[in-house]
């Protein structure tokens, strides 16, 4: 049985070895965000630079007020998980950050192999519907004001989040 550092929780989706993890890198996000879409590949790089030392944690942030289709697109990462398929979902709705409408989310599904009437059921699912709003209210505890809003190792990160930048403060811990 696998112990998980301690910026892991149970209900986090996370990508890396907790165990051979020599750093968290903790992204609070929002699907529809633009500044979140230019951070996925930024992650993706720092996790293909770093492999097995870099823990990723993405945790759900929907600032809903100013991007209507977030909620739903964290629902839908959140039903793909259940499925199995958290990072599948993750990966489709930042490439696709232009269309998050029920539809889409419908279509991603259908196009990672999701059981579709399983996806629409957990989409309306109350538990699913709580979970993203505990990702929420852990990242208002937290002092996430935006997305995308990182942490590392637990402490916010406020400095420049461009991949050097980043992999040079990341390189620290290593």
């Amino acid at each position: 049985m696998s112990t998980l550092h301690p910026s892991v929780n149970k209900n986090d989706h996370f990508l890396g070895d907790p165990e051979k993890a020599k750093v968290v890198l903790t992204e609070y996000g929002d699907y529809q965000c633009p500044s979140c879409g230019e951070a996925y590949p930024i992650v993706k790089n720092l996790q293909e630079y770093f492999g097995e030392d870099l823990l990723f944690v993405f945790r759900n942030f929907p600032l809903t007020e100013i991007h209507p289709d977030a909620f739903h697109a964290a629902l839908a990462a959140e039903a793909a998980g259940k499925q199995n398929k958290f990072w599948e979902m993750h990966d489709i709705l930042y490439e696709n950050q232009s269309r998050l409408d029920l539809e889409a989310l419908e279509y991603y599904a259908e196009e990672i192999g999701l059981n579709i009437n399983a996806f629409r059921r957990d989409l309306r699912s109350k538990t699913l519907q709580d979970k993203v709003e505990n990702d929420i209210e852990s990242g208002l505890r937290s002092g996430v004001n935006g997305t995308p809003s990182f942490y590392i190792n637990n402490e916010k990160y406020n400095e420049d989040w461009s991949e050097d930048f980043l992999k040079q403060v990341l390189q620290q811990y290593i």
